[in-house]
């Protein structure tokens, strides 16, 4: 089957008669900034040494590359009544918030026909500059026929899925409009002054490859203000006397804007630190923050796995205890990602209470917490929506405002 809905970016006018520019005239510059946070001094002894590096989306100085939204509806049985009128209204919120310069493609099926359906239709695409590909779905989540929608190869193409009515979470559609780059890949290196070794690196559940001294993560795409976090375990060497300015590790980092098809080199980054042989300063609040949220989302992937198991008890104990730590965690004033992760834990906690309501909604619960932290991306809550804000951009929260105002 071939779909005859592929066309170009082409000059518009607004409602003002104002010329809205096509994709050759567009000045997008996608780009990532970079900062590295670490102490400055370590031990002259052999120690472990924490380095953290910190990516954020820069966004469009006025326009924004049009989206390549292939819309799948779910039309099954299970969808019929209150269901398919609330697509509608979500559905409506999507239309309103497209530009002439976005191409939409609307599916109407069963999930995994429908999914098969929309990474066709990407696939036939020619003219692809300007463009943000992705697959918007719309369901229930309930597979009345066909094959397992989990079994559908979707390649590189992200998949959203998008609620319902009034409780629906438009986030999704906030992130997919503010592509800043893709295809973005950090490389971490070993320092050429000492022979500094990486132990570990901390960057949720994408995709790493090793070298013998070197170490790339692939991010894939970021959005405006979205930030990733990179926590980095170095072991130092031991050296005999004091030394300043010693390079441990060299970050560099690549990135396709998202208006281009062309390859991007971020300035590279050097973390120096000083030899000493006296006390050496605390860890940086920055960076024990982020470990402590690393070990909070470890603990909850840990009680939903016991849960799974039916240990109920020993997974609400395991998460009581991780309140407790971090009741216990001082840092210099409130942290708001503090504040959320205690939030997080109390409503998993209450989730917990019985077998009946994990499976229902204690579970989901807990998948949609173990995606958000690994990907370091917003992830609804189920009702939670409007208090659990981890990871969340400006414009995901200025759509939410815009949905709670409908």
């Amino acid at each position: 089957m071939s779909f005859n809905d592929d066309e170009p970016i082409l000059p518009t006018q607004d409602d003002s008669g104002e010329k809205i520019a096509s994709f050759s005239e567009f000045k997008i510059v996608g780009k990532t900034k970079a900062k590295i946070i670490n102490s400055t001094k370590a031990p002259l002894k052999e120690s472990p040494f924490k380095v953290m590096v910190e990516l954020i989306g820069a966004g469009f100085d006025s326009d924004r590359p049009g989206v390549d939204l292939v819309t799948v509806l779910d039309v099954s049985e299970s969808m019929k009544g209150k269901k398919l009128a609330k697509m509608k209204l979500a559905m409506q919120f999507v239309i309103r918030k497209l530009s002439p310069n976005d191409r939409l493609s609307v599916k109407r099926t069963n999930i995994t026909a429908g999914l098969e359906m929309g990474l066709e239709v990407l696939d036939d695409r020619k003219l692809t500059d300007g463009r943000v590909p992705a697959i918007m779905l719309m369901s229930d989540g309930r597979q009345n026929e066909g094959d397992d929608p989990t079994e559908v190869e979707v390649s590189d193409v992200p998949i959203y899925t998008f609620g319902f009515g009034v409780n629906h979470d438009p986030t999704c559609l906030a992130g997919l409009l503010t592509v800043a780059v893709q295809d973005l890949e950090l490389t971490l290196k070993q320092g050429k002054d000492q022979e500094s070794k990486i132990e570990t690196v901390s960057a949720g559940n994408y995709e790493q490859s090793k070298g013998a001294d070197f170490v790339t993560i692939s991010f894939g795409d970021l959005y405006n203000k979205e930030v990733r976090k990179i926590i980095v375990d170095l072991l130092l060497p031991a050296v005999k006397e004091e030394q300043t300015g010693v390079e441990i590790i060299k970050i560099t980092h690549k990135y396709r804007a998202s208006d281009s098809s062309k390859l991007l080199n971020g300035n590279p980054l050097v973390a120096s630190i000083d030899r000493v042989g006296t006390t050496v300063e605390a860890e940086k609040e920055e960076v024990m923050i982020e470990a402590k949220r690393l070990e909070t989302a470890e603990t909850m992937k840990d009680a939903r796995l016991m849960a799974d198991d039916n240990k109920l008890e020993d997974a609400k104990d395991m998460l009581v205890e991780a309140q407790n730590k971090l009741q216990d965690f001082v840092v210099g004033k409130p942290n708001p990602l503090i504040e959320m992760l205690k939030f997080e834990l109390k409503e998993l906690v209450r989730l917990m209470q019985c077998p009946e309501t994990y499976k229902k909604r204690g579970r989901p619960f807990a998948l949609s917490s173990e995606n958000s932290h690994d990907r370091q991306r917003f992830a609804a809550r189920g009702r939670d929506v409007g208090k659990l804000r981890l990871f969340s951009t400006p414009r995901m929260d200025t759509y939410l405002c815009w949905r709670k105002n409908e």
